[in-house]
C-alpha cells in the first residue's frame, strides 16, 4: 500500500483551503468540517484537516450541538487532536453558544439634534481640549457607530475630510453628523467651524453621502448647524 502523505492546508489546491475560501467567499461558504479543519490547522499521517473534521462530525450526526458535548479527553481520542486542538474546539463552540443566546444592543436613533448631542455630550462633554466626532448613521438614522477623528489643542483641531468619508464609506454608513467640543464653553460657531461644515456638506452631496447635522459641544449647551438652517 502506498503511503499516505501528509498535506497541510498550505499546500492544499487554492480551492480546497478553507482558510482562503473563507477570505474568497465569506465563511457561510464553509461546511462545517471546513470550519472545524480551520480551528486545528492540520490532520493526521493518513487524513487531512478536513478529512479528520469530516471523521470527527460523522460521529456526531454533523451536529455542532453534539460535539459540543465532548469532552477534552473524547476529542482527543481522536488521532491528530491533541489538547491544544481539543481546547481551541471547545472554546470555538463555547463562543458559539453564547453568541446565539447574546442580545443584540438596540442602536440608537438620532431624531432630533438632542439626540445627537448627547451621544455627543458622553464622548466629548468632559474633554478640556478640542476633539472631533463623527456618527455613522444608516439609512433608518440609526448610529452605527461613533468615531473620534482627531484631537486637538484648546483652541482647535484639524479634520482630515478624506479620512472622515472614508471611514463613513468603509463602515457602510449612509449619513453623518459631524461633532467637536469648544472647552471655553462657547458654542458659537467660528468661521473655521463655518468652512468646515460647508465643505464637508458639499463633499457629502458628491459622494451621495448626506452630511446631517454638525453639533458643536460646550459647558452642557448645545449649538446645531441644522437647527439654525445652515445644513
Amino acid at each position: 500500500m502506498d503511503k499516505i502523505v501528509k498535506i497541510s492546508i498550505k499546500n492544499w489546491a487554492e480551492d480546497d483551503q478553507p482558510r482562503e475560501k473563507l477570505m474568497n467567499k465569506g465563511s457561510s461558504a464553509l461546511s462545517n468540517a471546513e470550519l472545524i479543519a480551520i480551528l486545528i490547522g492540520s490532520g493526521n499521517a493518513q487524513e487531512s484537516a478536513v478529512a479528520l473534521s469530516k471523521r470527527i462530525l460523522n460521529e456526531v450526526n454533523d451536529n455542532f450541538a453534539e460535539l459540543a458535548r465532548l469532552t477534552i479527553s473524547d476529542l482527543q481520542k481522536y488521532k491528530g487532536i491533541g489538547e491544544a486542538k481539543a481546547i481551541t474546539i471547545a472554546a470555538a463552540l463555547e463562543i458559539g453558544r453564547r453568541r446565539s443566546t447574546a442580545v443584540l444592543n438596540d442602536k440608537p436613533q438620532i431624531k432630533d439634534s438632542k439626540t445627537a448631542f448627547l451621544l455627543l455630550q458622553k464622548e466629548l462633554g468632559d474633554l478640556n481640549y478640542e476633539s472631533f466626532c463623527v456618527l455613522l448613521l444608516n439609512r433608518a438614522n440609526k448610529v452605527l457607530k461613533t468615531v473620534r477623528i482627531s484631537d486637538g489643542g484648546i483652541t482647535g483641531t484639524v479634520v482630515d475630510q478624506r479620512k472622515v468619508f472614508k471611514i463613513a464609506l468603509d463602515n457602510n454608513a449612509t449619513s453623518i453628523i459631524l461633532g467637536h467640543n469648544h472647552p471655553s464653553g462657547q458654542i458659537t460657531p467660528s468661521d473655521a467651524d463655518l468652512d468646515l461644515t460647508k465643505k464637508m456638506k458639499a463633499a457629502g452631496i458628491t459622494l451621495d453621502l448626506p452630511v446631517l447635522d454638525h453639533i458643536i459641544i460646550g459647558d452642557g449647551n448645545y449649538y446645531s448647524f441644522a437647527d439654525e438652517g445652515i445644513m
